[in-house]
């Protein structure tokens, strides 16, 4: 019986609650390392999307006979120019646009309450229960929309405590571009040489897995924003610069992201002109018909092999549990965890497919 599969797995399965358990219960024994863990997951993230952005950059480089140390400099300083063309001319008009926005709040306001008074006064029978949610809503809506704003000045205020994190960033973008080739054979090195092949293979797996996922969301996201800016300029929506990159990086949820991002657009749309939320929901339509059809392959290709319902309840499940940031990261750490499973799945295929050929 101690052989047999299912027992083996039951036994696992007991173990790993076994395990879950006992850290639950020392929780002062891993306190410290959760709060190292903390402090540096901000730079060390916020690297490693950098690392994945410009790696192809670097790669480019030194196929062109740049050595490695002087590819990253350059790196760095398209880097910052990037940083300082955004702050001189993109950020100015954002901020503008942003402070208009929040100055005709009041207006977007006393508009929806008079709509709501013509249609009363239509005497169109509205059940108690609806008129009393709108009146609430329309006497409190300049305050939540103020609590909104607040939250969101106080985040950013809030990031002044992690600026110390983000200083690090550049540092561990470095070393990571310095030192890539170098991590998989470290990490390697103490294991016997099937062991170590087999280690490296899925660490190339996951560091491939990762690439796409990152590169390819960062790229569709900036492209889409790119498209929705020009069709919201053509049409003369207000506060359309903001608007898109709003949708931009909204963009970078998959498959919730569009629907989140193009809310505001209808509601500032809806505001200016009735057609207006006609011509905003053409032009999301046609940018998402070009993302899917076009940029998402091209770009992405089928790599990651994702489920969009699968995608979607993994979104979900990390939504509830961890928030927001649980919804950033929830399609590459399962798109991670398929990979590894998929690896070790194909490394038990083989071993049984060897065990019958030695019997055959």
């Amino acid at each position: 019986m101690f052989h047999r599969r299912w027992f083996q797995g039951l036994v696992t399965i007991v173990l790993v609650f076994v395990l879950v358990l006992l850290i639950s219960q020392t929780q002062f024994v891993f306190t410290p390392l959760f709060r190292y863990i903390g402090a540096v997951a901000i730079p060390f993230i916020g690297a490693g999307i950098l690392f994945y952005i410009t790696k192809p950059l670097l790669n480019l480089l030194e196929k062109i006979k740049i050595p490695r140390i002087p590819g990253i400099l350059i790196i760095f300083m398209l880097l910052i120019g990037l940083g300082v063309l955004f702050v001189l001319y993109i950020a100015p008009i954002v901020q503008n646009q942003f402070n208009n926005l929040i100055d005709n709040i009041p207006k977007m306001v006393k508009v929806s309450q008079d709509f709501i008074d013509d249609f009363q006064e239509e005497r169109i029978i509205i059940p108690d229960q609806v008129q009393d949610a709108l009146d609430n809503f329309m006497d409190n809506a300049q305050s939540h929309v103020e609590n909104i704003v607040g939250s969101l000045f106080s985040f950013i205020t809030n990031l002044i405590s992690i600026i110390a994190s983000i200083v690090l960033i550049p540092f561990f973008l470095f070393f990571m571009l310095k030192d890539s080739q170098r991590l998989i054979p470290f990490i390697t090195q103490i294991f016997e040489k099937k062991t170590s092949k087999n280690i490296s293979s899925l660490l190339r797996k996951i560091d491939e897995t990762l690439a796409a996922f990152i590169q390819g969301q960062i790229l569709v996201s900036f492209l889409l924003g790119i498209l929705l800016f020009i069709g919201y300029w053509l049409v003369d929506l207000n506060y359309s610069l903001t608007l898109a990159l709003f949708a931009m990086i909204m963009n970078v949820i998959p498959f919730l992201g569009p629907f989140l991002a193009v809310i505001p657009a209808l509601i500032v749309a809806a505001f200016q002109d009735f057609m207006m939320v006609v011509w905003i929901a053409i032009i999301t339509l046609v940018a998402q018909q070009v993302e899917s059809n076009l940029i998402s392959p091209s770009v992405m290709g089928r790599k990651l092999q994702l489920h969009p319902l699968t995608v979607i309840t993994v979104i979900l499940a990390a939504g509830s549990i961890a928030g927001f940031i649980g919804i950033l990261f929830a399609v590459p750490f399962y798109a991670v965890i398929k990979t590894i499973y998929v690896h070790f799945y194909h490394l038990y295929q083989e071993k049984k497919l060897s065990e019958e050929a030695k019997e055959v």
